[in-house]
């Protein structure tokens, strides 16, 4: 099975005649639609609501953005000083997106919402540039292919779709799961690098309750479905994690199952996580207090936090530790406090075991 093509067809499809079978029931801000196209609102698919983590002044990375829908909400949530960046590979879709720019431009008081031709796993890579190169240089033989490799060097370092620490909230809403499982960690890693330090993710997507067995992974449908591609719940935490991220946090969890299919349960989550700070400045250390209820917690560098006892973070850590994922579990003293070790916070994880919890 070739999943970009499958992925194609699908959208495409969806891009000119509304396909059910690709919605979730989401409860969107109806005041956020109400200058919205109506096409536009009947050909979007998604299954949570990145939008509502938007902030005045963001420069927000939307995904897989499709029709725009999402990208036309977050622009009113930005103001003037923000912008919104769109990216997708389906030309069906970035024309149905494009087609009311100048429409919502005029809405929305100013040209704030730009969409981009990409692969969300290679932002670097313009594939509108990569087409037009072809075009004047048909890749027919070896010499040829090797320019082409040495072309795409070039372009992701010279003039990158999305630079380097860019951004400060990547959104996405039902489409990392749509990307092929070798090009996953890839794709997160490039959500990484794009952020500024400090920057926000807030990812609706759908996730299974155990694996998904290879006749699943293996069909069509499935995958362009949503369903097939989508993370197990522990590991969509887990990449995460893994590529860097603090405060990895299931902030929205459907109860409801949205498709059981052979006893697997598919639901829709919103992950949001953040960039990390490189902060060395030792005279910015202040301390925090972990609040309880429980007896300790530790974070994924094996920092420990007993409950009612002073630990100095950095300015970094506690912009993170007082920030929206963790600000309930922490008490800011405002005082200095030498000689402990400084934290980090990140995830949330029982281990009943050993009387401790990890979160934030």
């Amino acid at each position: 099975m070739n999943v970009e093509n499958s992925v194609k067809e699908r959208y495409s499809r969806g891009a000119k005649q509304r396909e059910e079978s690709l919605c979730c029931p989401v409860d969107y801000d109806t005041g956020l639609l109400e200058m919205l196209p109506d096409e536009i609102i009947s050909r979007d698919y998604g299954c949570g609501d990145p939008s509502r983590y938007v902030k005045p002044g963001d420069t927000v990375l939307d995904l897989g953005s499709g029709g725009g829908k999402i990208c036309y909400m977050a622009a009113q949530l930005t103001g003037d000083q923000g912008r919104v960046i769109g990216v997708d590979m389906n030309d069906d879709m970035l024309a149905l997106a494009r087609s009311y720019q100048d429409e919502m431009a005029a809405k929305l008081g100013s040209e704030r919402v730009r969409f981009v031709k990409g692969s969300i796993q290679d932002l670097a890579l313009d594939l509108e540039a990569l087409e037009h190169y072809l075009a004047e240089h048909p890749v027919n033989n070896r010499p040829s292919y090797t320019d082409l490799k040495h072309w795409e060097q070039r372009q992701r370092r010279e003039h990158p779709l999305i630079a380097d620490d860019s951004i400060d909230l990547v959104i996405s809403n039902c489409v990392l799961n749509l990307v092929s499982d070798h090009e996953k960690q890839q794709l997160v890693q490039e959500i990484y690098r794009v952020l500024k330090p400090g920057g926000r993710i807030a990812i609706s997507d759908i996730i299974s309750d155990r694996p998904i067995p290879a006749e699943l992974k293996n069909d069509a449908e499935l995958w362009s479905g949503c369903l097939s591609g989508a993370f197990q719940e522990a590991e969509f935490l887990q990449v995460f994690a893994d590529a860097g991220f603090q405060a990895v946090t299931y902030d929205k969890w459907d109860p409801t199952p949205w498709r059981v299919i052979d006893d697997i349960i598919f639901r829709s989550a919103t992950l949001t996580a953040e960039k990390a700070i490189t902060d060395n400045t030792a005279s910015a250390e202040i301390s925090l207090i972990y609040r309880g209820p429980f007896a300790a917690v530790t974070d994924d560098s094996g920092q420990q936090f007993r409950r009612g006892e002073r630990v100095a973070v950095s300015a970094a850590q506690h912009a993170l530790l007082t920030g929206p994922a963790c600000r309930d579990n922490f008490i800011d003293t405002g005082a200095a406090h030498d000689g402990t070790d400084s934290p980090c916070c990140a995830g949330s994880i029982d281990d009943s075991q050993a009387g401790k919890t990890r979160c934030c």
